[in-house]
């Protein structure tokens, strides 16, 4: 090996241990990196700005991400949406879960980020559904398995298309809101991400690019993420059944044990398997492990989430039932931790239950409630249609799930 592949090699730390993940979530001095082939989308966004920038706009987001709101959503606004959503596919007693729960998840994320959709047609949503897919590769651009310069160019082509046709009616009925409340008028205002940030946007400095930007990663978020884990814990789940087939009821009637479910499929799977980040100064962990000023350090959640020393000797199995050692969440740190733990954990999994939780007055998240309906409406594997793994990214996602639904064949 040459000095300068050495050099190379050696400016990549990998943290594999739960302690050093954690601490290094908590430094200042490492900077989120892991979206930085993304800019098309991600660049200037929440999830990959540092320091003052990021906390100004954190906490100008997190008026939006509140316990009150969040419940308006779990109880009021996301049942109906389930409902609506699947009903068609209920209808025909079979559904790709893949492409069931991206729909869902947009029709949910599509609310959060304050996309309107006046038409209410299967076309117009069809529209937002292809626009959402191109945002979602540009996120994860880095693992793309094709030409991600042509990727590129169709990704930025389709964020101006949305911009035209949603994003920019969206701004005008916000602003013409805003307006008509700063004169005193009773109007309601949404409480999303786009009328949070336009609300904001003086105090912030947001230039048009970025607002369409920091929307539509609250769009593809929202949707990809809670979509994936939505797909995986029905899988999970299944097989779980299949082991412990007694526990059918429970998957029916107690929410507390599918939320628990929802927080292992997302230990076991987390949206991104690894975190990365880019040290700004020297930082040294409590463990000893030293990282150089410009050194790439790469978190390695599927190992960490697996750590044996943390969640026993079957810590790569699926355990709903699983007890966790103190101080260490039932989701691992899929979520993330420090100033870039997940905005919206709790909207998609929930308050971490604790011993003597009131079910009736706990925040299970909306995955836990898109899963139950799921269960609720008869989901079972398809016998004649295997699930097959997307071939498009090296990331370990589904690529089609047929199910069946109710009593049909």
């Amino acid at each position: 090996m040459t000095a300068v592949a050495e050099d190379a090699a050696a400016s990549t730390i990998v943290l594999s241990t739960f302690a050093d993940a954690k601490d290094a979530y908590r430094s200042k001095d490492l900077r989120q990196s892991l979206y930085d082939e993304g800019e098309v989308v991600m660049s200037d966004v929440l999830v990959n700005l540092h320091g003052r920038e990021h906390r100004d706009r954190r906490r100008v987001e997190n008026r939006m991400f509140r316990r009150d709101v969040f419940e308006r959503y779990e109880r009021e606004l996301f049942p109906e949406v389930t409902v609506q959503t699947l009903a068609p596919y209920l209808d025909a007693g079979r559904v790709d879960l893949v492409h069931l729960g991206h729909e869902l998840m947009l029709n949910l994320s599509a609310l959060t980020a304050g996309i309107d959709r006046p038409l209410g047609t299967a076309e117009e949503t069809k529209r937002l559904f292809d626009y959402n897919a191109k945002f979602i590769e540009g996120a994860t651009l880095a693992h793309s398995t094709g030409d991600k310069a042509a990727l590129s160019r169709e990704i930025a082509q389709a964020l101006e298309e949305w911009d035209e046709e949603f994003l920019a009616p969206s701004i005008a009925r916000r602003l013409d809101l805003l307006a008509r409340e700063a004169a005193g008028e009773d109007v309601d205002v949404p409480r999303d991400v786009l009328a949070t940030l336009l609300r904001h946007r003086d105090e912030l400095e947001l230039p048009q690019h970025v607002i369409r930007r920091e929307v539509a990663f609250f769009l593809l978020a929202g949707a990809h993420t809670s979509a994936t884990a939505f797909v995986r814990a029905i899988d999970h789940i299944l097989g779980w059944l299949d082991e412990h087939p007694a526990d059918e009821a429970k998957v029916r009637d107690d929410a507390l044990f599918v939320q628990r479910c929802i927080h292992e499929t997302v230990r076991l799977n987390p949206s991104s398997p690894t975190g990365r980040r880019i040290a700004l100064a020297p930082v040294t962990l409590k463990s000893g492990q030293h990282i150089p000023e410009g050194a790439t350090v790469v978190i390695d959640l599927q190992a960490i989430n697996r750590d044996t020393s943390f969640f026993g000797a079957d810590a790569a199995d699926f355990d709903p039932t699983r007890t966790m050692p103190p101080g260490v969440a039932p989701f691992g740190l899929s979520f993330g931790g420090g100033m870039h733990v997940c905005i919206g954990q709790d909207l998609a999994a929930g308050v971490v239950a604790g011993p003597g939780t009131d079910p009736d007055d706990h925040l299970h998240g909306l995955v836990t409630g898109a899963v139950r309906h799921m269960f609720g409406v008869g989901v079972r594997r398809d016998p004649d249609n295997a699930p097959q793994r997307d071939a498009a990214t090296a990331r370990p996602y589904w690529g089609t799930y047929p199910v069946l639904l109710g009593g049909g064949s």
